[in-house]
């Protein structure tokens, strides 16, 4: 096999995968080219603070910033900041951007993550958001600071933390829920319906089993009309619907794409050259035995630097490096409570067992069974307990011996 040089990488989506394959890059010792492509203004920043510190206002927009200026410097990249990629060619090894440019690589890595779902607003009325960028945030927490009557649209993470927060402000707030419990999708009903309780407790509508049919207003939202025919009053709409993985600019590349751009187990995708990492990527994960793909935080970070070392041993004729096999991580804060989760929870496990409750603490583990091991566990405000647990299912512990570890 002849090894193509590496001198120049294109690293397609700028916040924090693209920034740590980057960074992982520059650590394993290339010295050549690497452009930083990405559509928005901003320098990298994180993400998880948009729904918590930044929304709360307890956190100045600059220190999401996910690396400082001077280490930011000491990359010596190439940045094409504002400048949207919009197709690839892998035969002649080019990104073209919006701008009319085109960009060469030896590798590129596809980081450009996900793009939110959205709900029809066909009267283009003001006051109906969605929350992924830096700026979204800023324009939903100007709006609270009106103190809007809120809906919240979707039951998952992000419209629970705005949720949890626009109540900490004292705001009236509705979550509009298709499914059963929110959650559910990740954790089951069962679980989901603790998760439900809390918000109930903290003074949230929850109307669930129901989906928007339309926003009515004069230039402004004024109701959200529900499936049910019923109508919520409303000044502002966050919708938390889900994401899709930002593949549009691929259509014509000739990529394996199926819910995402399609990777082997070391993240290489279906064209010499390209590879993929982040909540783009879809990749077939040993542990596991099938192809998935994760918007975490965590998952995001570490696989850009199993990316980034795949792209320097494939270039460098070095040894095959090792398989992507983590074991999953998210976390969400609300009303002071940390909900976890490691491994694989699901809406319909073969099993969930509580193995431990404290409802003084408000407390609680829950184990998911997957065929005969342990597939996941859900900790809400039990971290340590967590630990042990995520080391099982990475060491593929039985549930027979994970439940007699609790």
């Amino acid at each position: 096999m002849i090894v193509r040089p590496l001198r120049k990488v294109a690293v397609v989506g700028s916040s924090l995968a693209g920034i740590h394959a980057a960074e992982s890059l520059r650590k394993q010792g290339f010295e050549g080219t690497i452009t930083m492509i990405g559509d928005e203004q901003h320098l990298p920043y994180d993400r998880p603070p948009l729904s918590k510190q930044l929304l709360s206002g307890s956190w100045h927009p600059t220190r999401t910033q996910l690396r400082n200026d001077d280490t930011i410097a000491g990359l010596d990249l190439d940045w094409r900041r504002g400048h949207a990629a919009v197709g690839l060619d892998p035969r002649r090894r080019q990104v073209h951007l919006a701008d009319g440019s085109a960009v060469e690589y030896d590798a590129a890595i596809v980081a450009t993550g996900t793009t939110p779902r959205r709900v029809a607003n066909p009267r283009e009325l003001s006051g109906i958001r969605t929350l992924r960028t830096l700026d979204d945030a800023l324009a939903i927490r100007a709006a609270l600071d009106d103190e809007p009557r809120l809906v919240v649209v979707g039951g998952g993470f992000i419209g629970a933390e705005v949720a949890a927060e626009a109540r900490r402000r004292g705001l009236t707030v509705t979550m509009i829920e298709a499914l059963p419990v929110p959650l559910s999708r990740g954790l089951g009903i069962r679980m989901g319906g603790l998760c439900a309780d809390l918000h109930t407790r903290h003074g949230v509508e929850l109307r669930c089993g129901v989906s928007v049919r339309g926003f009515e207003g004069r230039g402004t939202l004024e109701r959200v009309l529900l499936s049910d025919g019923t109508a919520v009053d409303a000044d502002l709409a966050v919708v938390g619907i889900g994401a899709v993985p930002a593949t549009g600019w691929l259509k014509t590349s000739g990529l394996e794409i199926d819910n995402g751009v399609v990777c082997d187990s070391f993240c290489r995708a279906s064209a010499p050259g390209v590879y993929a990492a982040g909540d783009v990527a879809r990749w077939h994960h040993p542990l596991f035995g099938e192809s998935i793909r994760l918007e975490h935080w965590t998952n995001a970070r570490e696989q850009a630097i199993a990316a980034a070392a795949t792209v320097m041993a494939d270039h460098n004729g070095g040894r095959e490096p090792n398989s992507y096999a983590p074991v999953p991580y998210v976390w969400s804060d609300q009303y002071g409570k940390r909900i976890q989760v490691a491994g694989r929870a699901s809406a319909q496990p073969d099993e969930v067992a509580v193995v431990h409750h404290d409802p003084a603490a408000g407390s609680t583990v829950a184990l998911y069974r997957s065929g005969d091991r342990l597939g996941g566990v859900l900790a809400i405000d039990a971290s340590r307990r967590l630990l042990p647990y995520r080391r099982m299912i990475a060491d593929g512990v039985s549930w027979q011996d994970a439940l007699a570890a609790a």
